[in-house]
């Protein structure tokens, strides 16, 4: 098979990973006269640690696979078309493409040959290959193999930018169902070795006073975990993302909704869970990690689903209607970060201009504030809500209706913060 034909199958097989860009766009073709698309394989798109948005080869070394995890299209009893790269033929596509300025860097993952130590040591044969031999000062995303050795995940580390080693499913009891390969223990042991090595990197980053980035994984690590695969509720999966983010201190934890593949078990669902409950999931994230929720104010035992209708900072706000509405002019930034329609720059513009005067209703546009959102839920000098505002059943039957209105993708979440 010529390397086009592998790039065909293995740039295709790799599109069902997230972890390296946000997933949920809606697809589009842009037919004979168009232009651009959301949809087909081989590009993807990452952030560096200073911000950049950049264009990566996603691909495969080999979608052979030794597991057989059922919800995978790669696992070993799929009937997909196999292909497999050399590392070297790995390295030449990524400098041609590189050299033609159609990317600034390298995804690369991989299905389990043999086993986790020698597909590691492939994957790490890669990235050694571009940097030592080739200079390659591009962005390279490595995949990590759970239960590799210490040895071969810490050259992994030296040679990438980011490493990810991707969760699956958030409970044991799924993973023994459909992925029995597969290990909790095993993956966040492998986990916490990168973990401690990006640490030390750090500690020696301090130590020298150099502005050199880290030496190791510098862009630190992510998961990804499968969405509606299973009967895994938004609470496991929001506990289970909050526990690698304290323990482990992830960058970042990617959610992909499941997708039917051909000829599936009858332990998978038929269909796909909606894309909205994705992009909940992503919202409800990005309140853990900058707004100071933990898990269990999203989700409880009574109600352990986020809803679809609104996003989960509204749904919070309306089941606490008690605590508001809050004085913009003298709330605290904990506080203030829990008002819907307000962001953390934007709690940070409130806080910078109260320094200086009082805060009125015309400065809540000035302040970058989603009024509609905002106004049921704070107080200023010439403001208060009125009755309607303070109930909150009808007001959430008229959020619930303006939200249907103001959907927007899990990627805009992630570039503006602003919930």
């Amino acid at each position: 098979m010529d390397v086009r034909s592998k790039l065909a199958i293995l740039a295709d097989a790799a599109k069902y990973d997230a972890s390296c860009a946000s997933s949920g766009a809606k697809g589009r073709r842009a037919g004979a006269k168009g232009i651009g698309s959301t949809e087909g394989s081989g590009i993807c798109h990452s952030y560096t640690p200073d911000g950049r948005c950049v264009s990566l080869l996603k691909i495969l070394l080999t979608n052979f696979c030794i597991y057989d995890c059922a919800y995978c299209i790669n696992r070993r009893s799929s009937g997909v078309r196999r292909a497999r790269f050399t590392p070297g033929e790995v390295v030449r596509l990524t400098l041609e493409f590189y050299k033609r300025n159609y990317i600034e860097g390298l995804f690369l993952s991989s299905g389990i040959i043999r086993g986790p130590d020698y597909t590691m040591e492939q994957l790490v044969d890669v990235a050694r290959t571009l940097r030592r031999e080739h200079g390659f000062a591009g962005y390279i995303h490595l995949k990590a193999i759970p239960n590799a050795s210490r040895d071969l995940l810490t050259e992994a580390g030296r040679w990438a930018d980011r490493l990810s080693m991707n969760v699956e499913l958030p409970r044991q009891q799924d993973l023994d169902s459909l992925a029995p390969d597969k290990d909790l223990v095993q993956i966040s042991r492998s986990m916490r070795l990168i973990r401690d090595g990006i640490d030390e990197a750090k500690e020696e980053k301090a130590a020298t006073r150099t502005h050199a980035p880290p030496a190791f994984s510098p862009a630190g690590q992510a998961t990804q975990m499968i969405v509606g695969a299973t009967e895994a509720t938004d609470r496991d999966i929001l506990v289970t993302a909050s526990s690698l983010y304290k323990t482990e201190r992830l960058r970042r934890v990617y959610y992909s909704a499941y997708s039917p593949i051909p000829d599936a078990s009858r332990d998978l669902p038929p269909s796909s869970p909606p894309l909205l409950r994705e992009h909940r999931l992503y919202q409800a994230d990005w309140l853990i990690r900058y707004y100071g929720y933990a898990a269990n104010e999203l989700t409880n035992e009574q109600a352990p689903h986020l809803e679809l209708a609104i996003d989960p900072k509204l749904a919070w706000a309306l089941r606490h209607r008690g605590d508001f509405p809050l004085d913009l002019n003298s709330a605290s930034r904990e506080l203030l970060l829990r008002v819907p329609g307000i962001g953390v720059r934007s709690v940070d513009r409130i806080i910078a201009a109260r320094m200086h005067r009082r805060i009125r209703f015309d400065d809540l546009v000035r302040l970058k504030i989603s009024r509609e959102r905002a106004m049921p839920f704070v107080v200023v000098d010439d403001y208060r809500p009125g009755p309607l505002s303070t109930d909150a059943l009808d007001l959430r039957d008229r959020m619930v209706s303006r939200s249907q209105l103001d959907l927007f993708g899990a990627a805009t979440v992630a570039r503006t913060g602003e919930l």
